[in-house]
């Protein structure tokens, strides 16, 4: 009995420590719930379900250590699909689908990142895969030109 719950406790912690070192990915809607209660850039991940370079964004850049803290201490991070028509949310007194909203965030190429600022009045894009270390750089050098601010 006491190897059981050892065992049981042993794995709630390892699952505990595991979501604790991931991007905690939100919808477009919530992500500005949260930017009312406490203002933060929100970075938008648009993708597509058949493109191979937003699957290996997922699986390599956004799994890395220095990209979910930068992230985590940064930004709210969203992902929005792109070709999705059915799922639907209000922003700025209109209705969007995830699709809509990409084409009004003028979304053209996948993987595509799209930095709000906090006041949700300026956006600026970050097209293409990057490799942690670049991620990073062309983020941080986005947000610096856009929006002159040192993250």
């Amino acid at each position: 009995m006491k190897y059981t719950l050892l065992l049981v406790f042993s794995l709630l912690l390892s699952l505990s420590l595991k979501a604790q070192d991931q991007i905690q990915w939100m919808k477009f809607e919530e992500a500005i719930a949260a930017n009312t209660k406490q203002p933060k850039m929100i970075l938008v991940d648009v993708y597509t379900d058949w493109c191979g370079w937003c699957k290996k964004m997922d699986k390599e850049t956004f799994t890395n250590p220095k990209v979910i803290a930068h992230l985590k201490q940064n930004f709210y991070a969203v992902k929005l699909n792109a070709e999705n028509t059915q799922r639907k949310f209000e922003f700025m007194g209109k209705t969007y689908s995830e699709a809509d909203m990409a084409a009004a965030m003028r979304v053209r190429s996948y993987p595509n990142f799209v930095v709000i600022e906090p006041g949700l009045q300026n956006i600026a894009q970050l097209p293409g895969y990057r490799p942690a270390d670049a991620f990073l750089e062309g983020l941080n050098e986005l947000v610096e030109k856009a929006f002159r601010v040192k993250p």
